[in-house]
């Protein structure tokens, strides 16, 4: 076995298997783990400029991703005209710097702030150097590597589909910039982190507010100053 048939065709499989076993045996043992574990009541100031745009950067970039992933075609199609092209990578660009930001706010804030530090357990630790490793590699090959929403389309994305249908299309990406496959590989990883990390609660996002009923919400001070 070569060391691009490991990585691409062994690993991608192990996390998928990692996260699809312990993640439910996780919820059904310690649910109440299922969150991010907010130490926001300790230290405001610096998270909001570390959680804001981390979390802004990174969804729109994983649904920029995502959207590669299932119309790979119309991706292909719109960058066919080069403006469109240049528009869609400079805000890929400018949202992975946006991530890279926050992401480091976030870093310095857990290793200068004291009460941070100490509730800071060792897979936090590790969840943040994964994230740092695949945000770095994102960001350079979008600076490095032109036009890498074109070669996501058409070389990562169908490698993605071989690995979900179980014939994983190695060749697809064995000869890719060794920065890419970091990026490829780092995913992965990540996504066996999910059920040791705290990178779960995204699974927890309360997504019944947007159908649940109307709540009515009483502000008892001014119920108070009509009762005096």
């Amino acid at each position: 076995m070569t060391a691009n048939e490991f990585m691409f065709g062994v690993i991608p499989y192990i996390a998928i298997i990692i996260a699809l076993v312990v993640t439910p045996i996780r919820y059904f043992s310690n649910r109440f783990s299922y969150s991010s574990l907010s130490s926001q009541f300790l230290e405001n100031k610096q998270l909001f400029w570390g959680s804001v745009p981390w979390h802004y950067g990174i969804i729109l970039i994983l649904g920029g991703h995502l959207l590669g992933l299932l119309i790979p075609q119309y991706v292909l199609a719109w960058n066919g005209v080069p403006w469109r092209l240049y528009v869609l990578e400079g805000t890929g660009l400018a949202l992975g710097f946006l991530t890279f930001f926050g992401l480091i706010m976030l870093i310095l804030r857990r290793a200068l702030q004291s009460r941070i530090r100490a509730i800071t357990s060792v897979m936090d630790i590790v969840l943040l150097l994964a994230l740092f490793v695949q945000v770095v590699a994102g960001v350079w090959t979008a600076l490095f590597y032109r036009w890498g929403s074109s070669w996501y389309a058409g070389a990562a994305a169908p490698y993605l589909w071989s690995i979900l249908k179980f014939n994983p299309h190695i060749s697809l990406v064995e000869n890719l910039p060794l920065m890419v496959k970091v990026h490829i590989v780092g995913a992965f990883f990540l996504v066996a982190l999910l059920p040791f990390t705290r990178l779960v609660h995204f699974l927890s996002v309360p997504i019944q507010y947007v159908w649940r009923s109307p709540q009515v919400v009483v502000w008892n001070q001014q119920v108070n100053a009509v009762n005096k």
